[in-house]
């Protein structure tokens, strides 16, 4: 198999987007629809959207059994709100693949320069870990449950993410529950947003399937290598985290400025 440099760059923008989610730990998912576009040249940004969906739910899956086998995931919980989050997904899906692409790209730039604000801004642990929803607790999370998941779903639909950064404290104003439980019962909806959004996109033939592999073997590889790291920092977690959200901001606004251009 000869490789090609947008191979090459594709396995890149893939290492890209693991290392800094194994070092941050979430958002950088938001990364892989400009990197496509960008960095590897994918002409389409819906097609850029539906292979970087793929991405994200693969790479969500893994950490997500990892969570499971720690306790760290609410079952009831993370079923209900991703059932509701995955209807509002294949809304989003549908009007974002009607929409002109480079109006979809400066509406991008600008979710990513609130993404990039929102990581600076720090999160509380607290919350009661012993909340479930049971049937005594149904009548008050239920109604939360639905409404936020429906409404983190659009958003992850239309913009092709995972939506891990809206989705946890999605789940904590829903629940109450603590942050390390309200993560890893994240990634079961975003394992299951990022399912529904590459499904509509790949019914649609808007999914590179060489590109998506490709990707996803460089994420696996930038993963390694953002674990590694992060053992190496430990504690400069704070200053990690202020430092990838001034280059998604950052990105942001280049995103919005190239998807504005050729509509001036």
């Amino acid at each position: 198999m000869i490789f090609q440099v947008a191979d090459i760059a594709t396995v890149l923008s893939g290492s890209v987007v693991g290392f800094i989610l194994a070092l941050v730990g979430g958002g950088g998912s938001i990364l892989a629809v400009p990197l496509l576009v960008y960095g590897v040249g994918v002409a389409s940004p819906h097609v850029a959207i539906g292979t970087s969906a793929i991405a994200v739910a693969i790479s969500a899956l893994a950490n997500m059994i990892a969570h499971w086998r720690m306790g760290n995931v609410r079952w009831p919980c993370a079923i209900v709100f991703s059932l509701a989050g995955v209807t509002g997904t294949f809304a989003g899906a549908s009007v974002a693949k009607q929409l002109d692409g480079q109006k979809l790209l400066i509406l991008f730039g600008i979710l990513m320069i609130v993404i990039g604000a929102l990581t600076l801004k720090k999160r509380a642990g607290g919350g009661d870990p012993a909340i479930r929803l049971t049937a005594v607790t149904a009548r008050r999370l239920m109604p939360m449950l639905v409404g936020i998941g429906f409404a983190v779903g659009l958003l992850a639909g239309f913009f092709g993410i995972g939506g891990g950064f809206l989705i946890v404290p999605g789940l904590m104003l829903a629940t109450g529950m603590p942050l390390i439980y309200a993560i890893g019962t994240s990634l079961v909806a975003v394992v299951a947003f990022g399912a529904a959004t590459a499904t509509s996109y790949a019914l649609s033939g808007l999914v590179d399937w060489r590109l998506a592999g490709l990707f996803i073997a460089g994420g696996m590889l930038g993963g390694l290598a953002g674990i590694a790291a992060g053992r190496l920092i430990g504690a400069r977690e704070s200053l990690l985290r202020s430092a990838f959200a001034g280059i998604v901001i950052l990105a942001g606004g280049y995103v919005c400025l190239r998807g504005a251009l050729p509509l001036l």
